[in-house]
């Protein structure tokens, strides 16, 4: 593993994956559940090439990296700092050669990246519509958690531009706006093939929602079985232990 500096406030948090460790700074925005569960659900081939859209601080494509046997993985972040941090972890786990970060809008993926390019695309997206209300809409955590730089349906066309034909899409978002995803991925002919909710315990409305799609796939989708986070109070299910790595 490699050396590197921490800045003030960062810290260093270790990913039980291969030994590797990813830095963060609490001020700004640390990785959630979320993106450890996507990484979960999301798949890539052997060789392929993965594009994490908002990668922040490069969780996904590090776990990726983990997990799979993908040549190439790229994140994608606007947020200069996000990406500094994203581009040190990299050099800390010495995954230079296969994981690289790149600074740049999700709206000019299109122009970044040469069309169909890539097997497989993943987004951990703003959940929440809009920055309205928001005290500081500029602010790193607005801009992970508030469709301020980039809306739903940004996410979705860069992706389809991005991914070759039969590439799969895999986002993580809130179930509260499902319907919305089903008809902006359609209308990119990012066909839903998979689908599995998420609940904090058994009895809970769902909190997540996992969504694959295949870009000009067939109309067909599998719901999977729920996907459940706490057996009891702060303690995880097996299946998310499993996961984690645990």
């Amino acid at each position: 593993m490699g050396t590197i500096d921490l800045k003030p406030g960062e810290r260093l948090d270790d990913l039980q994956r291969n030994g590797y460790r990813i830095i963060q700074d609490p001020e700004r925005f640390c990785f959630g559940m979320d993106a450890v569960l996507l990484s979960g659900f999301a798949t890539a081939p052997d060789g392929g090439r993965l594009l994490d859209l908002g990668t922040g601080t490069g969780i996904i494509p590090i776990l990726m990296a983990a997990k799979t046997r993908a040549k190439e993985l790229i994140g994608l972040e606007i947020q200069p700092e996000s990406a500094d941090m994203a581009n040190r972890s990299v050099i800390l786990n010495d995954l230079g050669e296969r994981v690289k970060i790149i600074s740049g809008d999700i709206k000019e993926a299109g122009d970044l990246f040469e069309a169909a390019s890539f097997d497989v695309v993943t987004s951990n997206p703003p959940y929440m519509i809009g920055g309205h209300g928001l005290q500081n809409p500029e602010g790193p955590k607005a801009i992970a958690r508030h469709e301020v730089l980039c809306d739903l349906e940004d996410v979705v066309k860069a992706a389809a531009r991005c991914l070759r034909p039969g590439g799969k899409f895999y986002m993580v978002h809130r179930p509260f706006r499902l319907a919305e995803i089903m008809v902006v991925m359609n209308r990119y002919k990012l066909e839903p093939k998979r689908m599995r909710l998420v609940y904090p315990f058994i009895d809970k409305e769902p909190s997540m929602v996992l969504i694959e799609g295949a870009r000009g796939g067939k109309s067909r989708i599998t719901v999977e079985p729920p996907l459940i986070i706490y057996e009891s109070q702060n303690k995880y299910t097996k299946e998310i232990y499993d996961i984690y790595g645990f």
